[in-house]
């Protein structure tokens, strides 16, 4: 089978590069923070050889897509428009759509709001969260001393500056701190004055599922791209939260797998579990939520088997 080759498309305004591989039904996989295309490089060849055609987008702001300047470019509905737009591009009226992290937002509600043209979504890690009562920075936690990492995010220029002085070392932090016991003992999600690098240990030692080149990949992108663009989906957060009013209520109506491992520290967030319970009422035609026993945050790289298995039998059960 051939291997996985790389393309670009004018979609929504912007110019978003993606890998793809494989023929058939078109599955779009949709990666998040901090990332690339190459976080789904596991799931391109295994999806192509079942049958299916596998897209693998650089996300708005990441890569070789698009970094407009605004903060504002880069809510969910642009998020979702970019997706939409591919799939014109594509010659495509239809697809399945997947993510990973931020992009499971993005996943979820190109289903809620285009259920047309996304047939079924399946999210990993971040489970569909419906619109709340209250704008979302104003019931995250603050104290005296740390602040919730998303609050950290909001501010244009201190989380850049944070994580662009040493982009290997920022990157090797948050993929190793992701992964086993390093969160397990300290307040999830908080961020001390010293910032975001100050609560994460610095070992030189990878997990077994990232080399060294799966780094040095990362942190090529991030060192032509800096961290604007991602960071900039953090502070629409509240814009989001203001644009889907019309959706208050509404629920994900297309068939929906959900994955998240035991040792993710989003299940750790306040209400998490809840929202993970309740997903049956908020998505009607979940298939199943499956949880990786001995796995963290970055899904789809630490067990690629076991969620390259569980989405081809979805996949083929739709």
């Amino acid at each position: 089978m051939p291997g996985p080759s790389h393309g670009f498309a004018d979609a929504n305004g912007i110019r978003i590069h993606y890998v793809e591989q494989g023929t058939g039904p078109l599955v779009l996989l949709c990666h998040g923070f901090p990332e690339s295309w190459y976080s789904w490089r596991h799931q391109l060849s295994a999806l192509a050889e079942a049958g299916f055609h596998a897209v693998a987008p650089d996300m708005r702001g990441y890569g070789q897509t698009s970094k407009p300047d605004a903060i504002e470019a880069y809510s969910l509905p642009h998020l979702v428009g970019d997706m939409v737009g591919l799939l014109d591009a594509l010659g495509e009226p239809h697809a399945v759509i997947a993510g990973h992290d931020w992009g499971g937002p993005v996943a979820w509600h190109a289903a809620l709001l285009r259920p047309d043209r996304f047939r079924a979504v399946i999210s990993l890690s971040v489970p569909f969260r419906p619109r709340g009562e209250v704008r979302p920075t104003s019931v995250m936690p603050r104290t005296a001393e740390t602040m919730f990492y998303q609050l950290y995010f909001q501010t244009p220029g201190v989380a850049e500056a944070d994580l662009e002085q040493d982009i290997p070392g920022a990157l090797r932090r948050i993929l190793c701190s992701g992964f086993g016991d390093a969160v397990a003992d300290r307040e999830v999600g908080m961020i001390p004055a010293g910032g975001l690098l100050a609560i994460m240990p610095d070992t030189p030692a990878l997990p077994s599922w990232l080399t060294q080149a799966d780094l040095d990949f990362y942190a090529g992108e991030f060192r032509r791209t800096g961290f604007r663009g991602p960071l900039n989906w953090y502070r629409n957060i509240d814009r989001n939260w203001e644009m889907l009013a019309p959706f208050r209520g509404a629920a994900v109506t297309v068939p929906a797998l959900y994955m998240y491992g035991d040792r993710d520290v989003v299940g750790r967030f306040p209400g998490a579990s809840q929202t993970i319970d309740n997903l049956p009422r908020t998505v009607p035609k979940l298939h199943a939520t499956i949880r990786l026993e001995n796995c963290s945050h970055w899904t789809q790289q630490e067990r690629p088997a076991e969620v390259n298995a569980a989405m081809i039998a979805f996949l083929r059960g739709l």
